[in-house]
């Protein structure tokens, strides 16, 4: 390379990407909008307290990804090797023995944060640099071969660049857009977060043996594909909470988080409903529109202050539209209780409402309990994957520049913290075999 390799994002593929980049002496630059993970912490307690969001810096944005405020699940659908590599390398860095053994390991997002730190200080050690607050704003091929980025600290000129922007990136989009590179329009999924108490999930599902100390806390996968279109649970967090993961002011999003004690009074999970590309026109920006559209309807019925919409389940399914119940059994976690009672199906188009509420009946039937009147719904959650993909061709760079790597879940070749991190890997490999 006649520069250095410069990794856009701080996600699992980027860091992982990034990581192996300076394992093999290419001394990379990694970059991230956001912030290091301690002063993200203080930015989403900000907003979780007092409403203030950053957007430069928030759940979605700054070191670890929007992996560092979840439950940390490392459980994957695909086969590759490499996934091996990436569970002993977290353990390397201070995740718990666990993950090397057991079934569907997770590590928590206080221990996450620990080892996200831990790998960025390991990059630095080994000629590597880390910079924060560094959004891209523009792309270039120059005409040696090299990559000039524009960022809002001055150009960085890199011999190769891994995009690895996450899933909420949407001005990278645009801008990747206005460039002439081609993005494609992506199925995504949409609904929102279900909240019931974790003991009922526990003997729903374990029944006696419930609160056995070597069972740890019952999670659950549930779906329908029986229809049309799928609806699905999604990032089950045992023990957990709702958090506040908006990105963009003015739009509520929601999603689930765990530490890996797991001892929160509740479990929840995302209840998503299938969207495919021919709903929205099969054009990545109304993809995103879509996603936006239903954020802001959150926000609004919300009052416009970032509380969240929410109902019980029984309102919901009976489709009240007046006199809301107050939760009280399960009482909502988002924000430290930050809600209003609302329609919630009415910041959804109509289909999702109605896959929602089969999705939920089907369920009921799944796991004893599951559609109980007492269960809390919370809006919205929109951000359950990428709403696009950037092509790559079979040596993982774009079409238009032959140095340009996009890569990872906001690339769309990814789904989840080991997914992500593979892609990293195997990008990290190309521009080494590309160089």
């Amino acid at each position: 390379l006649q520069a250095p390799p410069l990794v856009i994002g701080m996600g699992p593929a980027g860091l992982f990407a990034a990581y192996l980049l300076a394992k093999n002496g290419y001394r990379p630059l990694i970059v991230d909008r956001g912030e290091p993970v301690d002063k993200r912490v203080a930015s989403v307690e900000r907003f979780r307290t007092d409403g203030v969001l950053d957007p430069e810096s928030n759940i979605q944005f700054g070191a670890g990804g929007a992996g560092t405020f979840s439950d940390g699940k490392l459980v994957t659908r695909i086969h590759d090797p490499r996934c091996r590599f990436v569970l002993e390398t977290l353990h390397a860095f201070g995740a718990p023995d666990g993950i090397l053994t057991l079934a569907k390991p997770h590590i928590g997002t206080d221990i996450l944060r620990v080892v996200v730190n831990r790998m960025l200080s390991e990059i630095e050690r080994l000629g590597g640099s880390v910079r924060y607050r560094t959004r891209v704003t523009d792309l270039r091929e120059t005409t040696d071969g090299c990559v000039a980025a524009k960022t809002v600290d001055g150009e960085i000129l890199c011999g190769a660049a891994v995009l690895a922007i996450g899933h909420s990136a949407r001005d990278t989009y645009r801008t990747l857009i206005d460039r002439g590179y081609a993005i494609e329009a992506k199925p995504i999924s949409v609904g929102v977060r279900a909240e019931h108490l974790q003991q009922d999930i526990d003997r729903a599902l374990y029944g006696s043996f419930a609160g056995h100390p070597d069972l740890g806390h019952a999670e659950y996968a549930l779906s329908d594909t029986r229809r049309e279109r799928g609806v699905y649970t999604f990032c089950m967090c045992p023990g957990g909470e709702v958090v506040a993961a908006a990105s963009e002011e003015g739009g509520v999003v929601t999603n689930g988080m765990s530490r890996y004690a797991r001892d929160g009074r509740n479990g929840n999970s995302a209840i998503a409903v299938s969207v495919l590309p021919e709903d929205i026109g099969k054009d990545w920006k109304k993809a995103i529109e879509f996603q936006r559209m239903i954020e802001r309807s959150a926000f609004r019925a919300g009052g416009n202050d970032y509380s969240a919409p929410v109902e019980t389940l029984g309102d919901f399914l009976s489709g009240k539209t007046s006199r809301f119940t107050e939760p009280s059994r399960v009482v909502p976690t988002y924000m430290n209780g930050k809600y209003r009672l609302c329609d919630i199906g009415g910041i959804f188009p109509g289909f999702v409402t109605d896959m929602l509420k089969k999705g939920f009946r089907r369920f009921g039937g799944m796991i004893k309990g599951f559609d109980m009147p007492e269960a809390v719904l919370t809006g919205a959650e929109t951000r359950t994957s990428s709403p696009v993909r950037i092509p790559r061709n079979d040596g993982f760079t774009t079409s238009k520049v032959g140095n340009l790597y996009p890569c990872g879940e906001g690339a769309g070749y990814a789904g989840g913290i080991t997914s992500a991190a593979v892609d990293g890997i195997r990008t990290a490999i190309m521009v080494i075999g590309n160089n």
